[in-house]
């Protein structure tokens, strides 16, 4: 008699982050996952060069979600992930930047258990930390910054986060991811905290070909934000460590000329 089942393989999710863009910023082990995948959900984020990784037959499937495109909502992507587990096996659900970095990789794990299905994460470089570095602002230098915030510009409610409102308070270095379209709100709450000469950095796909970035102040980032033609996907950086990027140098000088005059 032959068994019906011995071709369906075990089902198992692992949540890989795929780094902040550039292909070569993605873990050893990210990789190993990919190798083994008999499916690959991908996010919007993610570069595609990737998926090379996995098998050539394995199935990949665009689940993207971004500013302006919720091609899935998130409830279609559990069940996808669900059922592609439970009818192929190995699912990876491959997540731009950190999965648990507003990625809502928790959520993905709570669905895997709620269907028994052995989930794992493995975690990436978050564009948080990687895509300021790369332009060489550290989110901590002594004398500068002893912490710093990572904050999403936009809540589920479409809300600025009461986080940002906290945060602006403080010395801390502040990131902001998905802020962008808010960046005059955003810098609305800096001033009224008399922090109008505070140095920002807005960087757009970052560490990518396509990388941009405009340096200014909270007063006057709004308008090197449109001059130098940025969009999303960005984040911004408030703090006095923007002050050691190159390009804030400049503007320093300006200021010191002024303040001499």
């Amino acid at each position: 008699m032959t068994d019906t089942n011995k071709n369906i393989k075990e089902p198992r999710i692992t949540l890989v982050g795929a780094g902040p863009g550039d292909a070569d910023l993605i873990t050893v082990k990210a990789i190993k996952a990919l190798k083994t995948a008999d499916v690959v959900l991908y996010d919007a984020l993610v570069n595609e060069e990737l998926l090379e990784y996995a098998p050539e037959n394995s199935t990949k499937v665009y689940v993207g979600k971004r500013s302006g495109d919720h091609s899935f909502s998130q409830e279609a992507i559990n069940n996808l992930m669900v059922d592609y587990a439970k009818n192929y096996g190995h699912v990876v659900r491959l997540k731009g930047g950190d999965p648990f970095v507003f990625g809502r990789g928790y959520e993905e794990l709570i669905i895997a258990a709620a269907h028994n299905i052995p989930a794992s994460v493995i975690p990436g470089i978050s564009s948080s930390i990687a895509v300021p570095e790369l332009q060489n602002i550290p989110v901590t230098h002594r004398g500068l910054s002893e912490s710093f915030w990572v904050v999403t510009g936009t809540t589920a409610n479409g809300k600025i986060s009461n986080d940002l409102i906290d945060a602006s308070r403080s010395n801390a270095t502040v990131v902001v991811l998905m802020g962008i379209h808010k960046l005059a709100e955003i810098t609305e709450i800096f001033k009224q905290q008399g922090k109008n000469k505070l140095p920002v950095a807005v960087i757009q796909s970052g560490s990518t070909t396509d990388e941009k970035i405009a340096v200014a102040t909270v007063d006057t980032i709004v308008n090197a934000v449109e001059e130098n033609k940025i969009s999303s996907p960005a984040l911004i950086v408030l703090g006095e460590v923007v002050s050691l990027h190159p390009k804030f140098q400049l503007i320093k000088e300006v200021y010191d000329v002024v303040a001499q005059g």
